[in-house]
């Protein structure tokens, strides 16, 4: 659905950011971008990056230094969808290409139907007429993929909550003065957005929404059916645990990471109630919460650290420990290096083997040859496996048991946003 920069109040009124955004460059044409699969659908985006600088949208006076940082190099993202749930959306980028080394490259895939190689010529690459996959494709098996995700998502989301309102770089009144400016602590350019719509039923009535059905395509594992049923670090702390002040005992109502860094404060288990529920999902997260919060020593979340190098805080956990003093600024950067190598680790598995087989299936509307399994329904599945949790798109599914993993097929309803025709409103 499109969206428009700004906040809405309490009248719907829209509310435009004090500031805007101005492109560097008034060329025809951009940099190529980067090529991204989507993790649960058959869906392929080009991220373009163009140079921006911060202008005041009242007289388009530029902002040229924020909280002591030059911001007149800023970069935007946009996505661009190349392919949407298994269909071509884009028939021919138009290009120009510099080097001959990725003319000769393109030549040989047979994607140009130029002979000869010219800097200042303009190309086609046409889409519309190249298979979505290959016919010999292969891919390897995904035993045990889902588990090392899903550890390692609960760790970043952990890390994540820390660092909420941290900066390795800066300090907290930079960040304040970045907020104001819509800059993030990366110092990406971060507008508000809205919906552009203030009523969804009266824009699907008058044509301004549509609807479709999208084919979501989820890994599992026979406990636990895909990472959205991992809650939150602060959702999960504030189900499972108490936080509470050393010297007066006295509890703090809603615990969250983010009050980790204060020293008077200590963490136990919290008591639960017998109608509390324990899941296969509490189960899963407990051990590694109750590491990191340094509750029990079962080697878990040095196991993680270890495996994606992140042995600056692997040592810092260790150190904590034992009783050991250490810097705020010390903590925050560990734990900012290491949430970038935990999301690279996570990012690979899906990029090189999840994410071309959801893209396989989502194109097909089935498996490889070489996973051969039956369909079933949500009732077989639960069946099955009892300790499952279905949402209600979810129920309506299609699942396959592929070695120890569970692959979800499910349709889920999409609002997009229409062009709506003059002729409609006569």
């Amino acid at each position: 659905m499109k969206r428009v920069k700004g906040v809405r109040n309490e009248n719907g009124e829209l509310l435009q950011p004090w500031l805007q955004t101005e492109y560097m460059d008034n060329a025809e044409y951009v940099g190529m971008g980067e090529f991204q699969f989507n993790r649960n659908t058959a869906t392929i985006n080009m991220l373009i990056k163009r140079k921006v600088k911060l202008t005041k949208f009242a007289d388009q006076t530029p902002t040229l230094e924020v909280a002591g940082l030059l911001v007149n190099d800023l970069t935007s993202f946009n996505n661009y969808t190349i392919v949407s749930d298994g269909k071509i959306n884009i028939k021919s980028l138009q290009v120009k290409i510099s080097n001959k080394k990725a003319f000769d490259l393109l030549k040989q895939k047979g994607v140009l139907d130029a002979e000869d190689f010219d800097f200042r010529a303009e190309y086609s690459i046409h889409l519309d007429n190249l298979p979505l996959v290959a016919a010999n494709s292969y891919y390897s098996s995904i035993d045990g993929l889902f588990n090392k995700i899903a550890e390692t998502k609960v760790l970043t989301s952990v890390i994540s909550a820390h660092l909420k309102k941290e900066s390795d770089v800066f300090v907290s009144r930079q960040l304040d003065e970045f907020k104001k400016h819509y800059l993030s602590k990366n110092v990406y350019v971060n507008f508000p957005t809205t919906n552009e719509y203030t009523d969804i039923h009266k824009a699907i009535a008058n044509a301004t929404l549509d609807s479709r059905l999208s084919y979501k395509i989820d890994i599992g594992s026979q406990d636990i059916l895909n990472l959205s049923k991992l809650p939150s670090a602060n959702k999960f702390l504030n189900k499972m645990y108490r936080l509470y002040d050393k010297e007066t005992g006295e509890i703090i109502i809603k615990p969250n990471f983010e009050r980790a860094f204060n020293d008077n404060l200590a963490i136990r288990h919290r008591l639960l109630s017998s109608r509390t529920k324990i899941t296969k999902v509490d189960d899963f997260l407990k051990p590694i919460f109750d590491d990191f919060l340094g509750l029990e020593q079962n080697g878990v979340v040095e196991s993680i650290l270890k495996k994606v190098g992140a042995n600056s805080l692997v040592q810092l956990l260790q150190d904590k420990q034992t009783g050991k003093q250490i810097s705020k600024e010390e903590m925050v950067t560990a734990l900012t290096t290491a949430n970038t190598k935990l999301e690279q680790y996570v990012e690979k598995i899906y990029r090189e083997k999840i994410s071309p087989l959801i893209f396989y299936i989502g194109c097909s509307g089935g498996l490889p040859e070489q996973m051969e399994t039956k369909p079933m329904s949500a009732e077989e599945v639960a069946a099955k496996y009892p300790s499952l949790q279905f949402s209600k798109d979810e129920q309506e599914g299609t699942f396959f048991a592929v070695g120890n993993s569970i692959i979800s097929i499910y349709a889920k309803t999409e609002y997009y946003s229409k062009k709506v025709s003059i002729i409609n409103h006569l």
